[in-house]
């Protein structure tokens, strides 16, 4: 799932007040299968300090955390190829702020986290199948996704930042006017570049540079990747700063242009077509609150990304 546009205000409360509702009244809309090929792998290792949050006594029978709690294990999709939020290692464990923030849940919860990796647009259409339990992958709150996903308050809120490759020349964001810009596929950077982006609280975002082109890849950085092959077929490359900093960080062709373009407010994901989740969404919001109150999701940033963007 920086950008923030400072977005969030009227539309967390509204999110809040459906995730406590929207399980005993699912939205009807249809969504794709979830790939078969999911498999869940075993968990990263947490965090060493947790403070555990207690889940009711009795869950609703059936429900989302009901499910969880008997099964003692929460299943987390994840994207193995987004660091530093995200990443799959060689010994088959993850790494990274998003992992963290997951294996602190799992840890409050009192279960262990194990983690699936299905495409980013089966995560947003819902209908997961229970296939996965939650999405703790820097997604974008929107009203378009609240249809068919419950979300946490944000845990963390970031800048959108373009980019270029340094085979371009393009140091400025005018100098990308009338050229092709790169984003991952189902993202709202992609949606954010086709003027179809809307946090559904009235504010005004920026509008892209003009005349551009867009292009789409699986992941966000699947863009720079491609500049490393000597592809140059687009220009451009919109994604979050900590993704952008981790390209320059590797030593990909990859060059800031100009300062973050909006800013975007990151939640943890629930699917709605799945076991009743009142209960559980109810939980997750206080845990998440929590967490920031505590400092814990403010050490994490800091660790992954040497600021803290945990708060507007």
């Amino acid at each position: 799932m920086f950008n923030r546009g400072r977005v969030v205000l009227l539309m967390v409360g509204t999110l809040l007040a459906s995730a406590c509702t929207s399980a005993a009244t699912p939205s009807p809309s249809a969504a794709p299968s979830v790939p078969a090929s999911v498999t869940p792998t075993a968990a990263s290792e947490a965090p060493a300090t947790p403070s555990p949050s207690a889940a009711p006594a009795t869950p609703i029978a059936g429900g989302l955390l009901d499910k969880i709690m008997k099964a003692g294990k929460i299943v987390v999709s994840t994207d193995p190829k987004y660091p530093p939020q995200s990443e799959l290692k060689a010994d088959g464990t993850y790494q990274g702020f998003d992992i963290d923030v997951a294996n602190e849940i799992g840890k409050r919860l009192g279960v262990k986290v194990e983690y699936v990796t299905p495409d980013w647009t089966a995560i947003t259409a819902g209908g997961w199948g229970g296939r996965w339990d939650i999405s703790v992958g820097s997604m974008t709150i929107t009203p378009e996704r609240a249809k068919v996903l419950d979300f946490s308050v944000p845990y963390y809120y970031t800048p959108a930042q373009m980019a270029a490759s340094k085979a371009s020349g393009i140091t400025t964001l005018d100098g990308l006017a009338g050229k092709t810009i790169c984003s991952g596929e189902g993202t709202t950077y992609d949606q954010w570049l086709n003027g179809k982006l809307d946090y559904g609280d009235g504010t005004t975002l920026p509008a892209p540079p003009a005349g551009i082109k867009t292009t789409t890849l699986a992941t966000d950085t699947d863009c720079p990747d491609q500049w490393k092959t000597g592809r140059n077929d687009f220009e451009g490359w919109l994604s979050s700063i900590t993704t952008v900093d981790g390209a320059i960080k590797a030593g990909l062709p990859v060059v800031k242009v100009g300062d973050p373009v909006y800013f975007e407010p990151l939640g943890v994901a629930v699917d709605k077509h799945g076991p009743n989740d009142a209960d559980f969404v109810a939980w997750l919001t206080k845990t998440v609150t929590d967490m920031h109150t505590d400092g814990t999701l403010k050490t994490l940033s800091q660790k992954w990304f040497s600021a803290d963007y945990t708060t507007k």
